[in-house]
Parts: C-alpha cells; structure tokens; sequence
C-alpha cells in the first residue's frame, strides 16, 4: 500500500505575501521528494531574501495530512547582523 505524500504548506506574513504578490513571485515546492520536512530553524532563500523556520503545525483535511510550516520575516541576503 503506497503512502500518501505529505502536502508542506508555508505560511508568510502579510507584509512578505504582500512582496511576493507584486513581484510575481513564485514559491518552489522545496521539500517535494524529500525524506525529511522542515525543522523549526530551518533557512531557506526566495528571491533574493532569506526566511527562518519559526514554527510547523500538523493539521488533518479531507485531502490528508498538512504540515503548515510558518516562517519568519525576509531579510535580505546582504543583510548581517554583528554583536
């Protein structure tokens, strides 16, 4: 019997919704074919802009199983952080 695959669905803050929509911005299915989901601090990089992991949660619809992987606000790439 074949396993269903898990649907990984992120979630983004309205203001980085907000860049996405008016840079037509399309997010990748990154963990399509992977063993593993996403782990809360997990980085990922969109456009230009890099997200953090803050927090997943395992939800049941008529579809399956959604693990809703909710993620920090988008800094750039350049951006550094020091002390």
């Amino acid at each position: 019997m074949s396993q269903p695959s898990l649907r990984i669905a992120l979630v983004f803050n309205p203001e980085d919704q907000t860049w996405m929509r008016r840079t037509s911005l399309a997010v990748p299915d990154y963990w399509r074919g992977h063993g593993v989901e996403p782990m809360t601090g997990d980085v990922f990089r969109l456009g230009g802009r890099q997200f953090t992991v803050q927090g997943r949660l395992w939800e049941q619809d008529g579809e399956g199983t959604v693990l809703r992987v909710f993620v920090g606000s988008a800094h750039a790439e350049s951006d550094s952080v020091f002390g």
